[in-house]
C-alpha cells in the first residue's frame, strides 16, 4: 500500500511539472523577467531577469524602454518596434544591462516610426551606456551623464560587455529637445570591448547616425545613410577596431562623412581617441554642393587631438577629402593619425589643416593614394554585405 501511495504520489508530481512546463511555454516565450512587455504599449524599466521579445510583433514603443543593471532585453529576428511619441521613445541600456539584437540577413530587427508619415526625428534613437574608460577627466577613471537618458557612463572595465547586436535597422531617429540636444540613431556610451556590435544601419536620422562617446567597443559592418548631421562621429576617448564601414549623404542634408574629435575641453587628454577602422567608404552631396546647405562638406574631420589609422578608404564627392585641425591633432600626422591606400574621387580639395592659432598647415602626409583602392568593398556602391537587411542603398 505505501509503495503504491508513493508511485502515485509520484505520477501525480510528473503530471503536474508536465502541465506547468506546457503552460510556461504556451504562455511566455523564455522570459525570466516579471516585466511584462505589452506590444501595444511598450515602454517602462526592466530591472531584473531576461525580457524577450516575440518574433514577428511590432511593438509600439510609447515611451522609454530602459533596461538595468543586472537585467537583459532580447530581440529576436523580425521584430519591429516603432516609435510614436519623439523624445519620450527610446531604449536605453544602463550600466550593467544588456541588449540583445539576434537579427539575421534576410530578417533584421527593426527600429523605426511608428507615424503614418516618416522623417528623420520621429522617435529618439538607441542609448547604451557602459563602463569602459571615457577621458571626460584625463586618465579615463570618470563617469558622466549621458546627453541624452541622463544615464551614468564611463569607468575603468575595458572589456565591459553591454550585449550583442547584430543585424539591427535603426530608421527615423534622432529627436530633438531642443537645437542644441537630440538623439543619434545609436549612441554608444562607454561601452566596453565585451559588447558585439556588427551589421547596424542608421538610416535618416536628424543627428549623427552613430556616435561614439569614449569606451572601447569594437564594430563590423555599419551603415550610415541620410542622416542629417555626421555619418559617423566619436568623442571623449574612444578605442575600437573596425571594419566595413559605409556612409552616405542624402535627402537634401548632411553634414561629414566623419567628425572625430579627442575632447573639445581636452585636447590632449587621456585615453585619447585613437580608433583604427579598415574598409571605409563615405560618399558626400559633391564637391560643388550648396555651400549654404551643406556647410560642413569634408569626407574626414579630424580635431581636438584625435589619432586614428584608417587603411583601404574611399573619399567620393566630397569639397575637402580630409581636414585636420589643431595642434595635437596635427602633431600625429604620418604616424598616429594616418589614412592609408586612399581612393579620391570627385574631390575638390584632397588634404586641408589648420593649426590652433587659425594659420594654414600642410597635412597632405596624412595620406596615401591608391587608384585601387575599394573602401566598404565595392568602392562608391553598395558593399555585398550590406544586401538583405539594409535600405536605402
Amino acid at each position: 500500500m505505501k509503495k503504491s501511495i508513493l508511485q502515485l504520489f509520484g505520477i501525480l508530481t510528473l503530471s503536474a511539472t508536465l502541465v506547468t512546463s506546457c503552460s510556461t511555454d504556451n504562455n511566455n516565450t523564455g522570459s525570466s523577467s516579471t516585466f511584462v512587455a505589452n506590444p501595444a504599449d511598450f515602454k517602462g524599466t526592466i530591472t531584473e531577469g531576461e525580457v524577450v521579445l516575440v518574433s514577428g510583433t511590432t511593438y509600439k514603443l510609447s515611451g522609454k524602454i530602459q533596461v538595468n543593471d543586472g537585467a537583459t532585453l532580447t530581440i529576436p529576428a523580425g521584430t519591429r518596434i516603432e516609435g510614436t511619441s519623439g523624445t519620450a521613445s527610446y531604449i536605453a541600456v544602463a550600466q550593467g544591462g544588456k541588449i540583445n539584437v539576434n537579427g539575421t540577413s534576410s530578417n533584421p530587427v527593426i527600429m523605426t516610426s511608428g507615424l503614418t508619415t516618416k522623417k528623420a526625428g520621429d522617435w529618439g534613437g538607441l542609448v547604451i551606456c557602459g563602463k569602459a574608460p571615457i577621458n571626460r577627466v584625463s586618465g579615463g577613471t570618470s563617469t558622466a551623464q549621458s546627453e541624452v537618458a541622463d544615464l551614468a557612463y564611463g569607468g575603468t572595465v575595458s572589456n565591459d560587455n553591454s550585449g550583442s547586436i547584430r543585424y539591427l535597422r535603426i530608421e527615423y531617429a534622432g529627436a530633438a529637445f531642443n537645437s542644441e540636444k537630440e538623439f543619434n540613431g545609436a549612441s554608444l556610451f562607454g561601452v566596453g570591448s565585451g559588447t558585439t556590435f556588427e551589421y547596424v544601419e542608421a538610416y535618416q536620422g536628424a543627428d549623427d547616425g552613430f556616435e561614439f562617446f569614449g569606451g572601447t567597443v569594437n564594430t563590423s559592418n555599419l551603415i550610415s545613410y541620410g542622416n542629417e548631421d555626421d555619418q559617423f562621429d566619436w568623442t571623449e576617448g574612444w578605442n575600437g577596431t573596425n571594419t566595413n564601414w559605409y556612409g552616405k549623404v542624402a535627402f537634401g542634408k548632411g553634414n561629414r562623412g566623419i567628425e572625430a574629435d579627442n575632447f573639445e575641453l581636452g585636447f590632449a587628454n587621456a585615453p585619447i581617441s585613437n580608433p583604427t577602422i579598415t574598409n571605409i567608404t563615405l560618399v558626400g552631396p559633391g564637391s560643388t554642393a550648396d555651400a549654404t546647405i551643406y556647410t560642413e562638406n569634408q569626407g574626414l574631420k579630424m580635431r581636438r587631438g584625435t589619432k586614428a589609422i584608417f587603411s583601404n578608404v574611399v573619399l567620393s564627392d566630397w569639397k575637402t577629402g580630409i581636414d585636420v585641425e589643431h595642434d595635437e591633432t596635427i602633431a600625429g600626422v604620418g604616424t598616429a593619425l594616418k589614412v592609408t591606400n586612399v581612393n579620391y574621387v570627385a574631390i575638390a580639395t584632397k588634404t586641408k589643416g589648420k593649426k590652433t592659432d587659425g594659420t594654414t598647415a600642410d597635412v597632405s602626409a596624412v595620406a596615401t593614394e591608391s587608384t585601387i583602392s575599394v573602401g566598404a568593398g565595392s568602392g562608391v556602391n553598395a558593399p555585398s554585405w550590406s544586401v538583405g537587411w539594409s535600405v536605402g542603398l
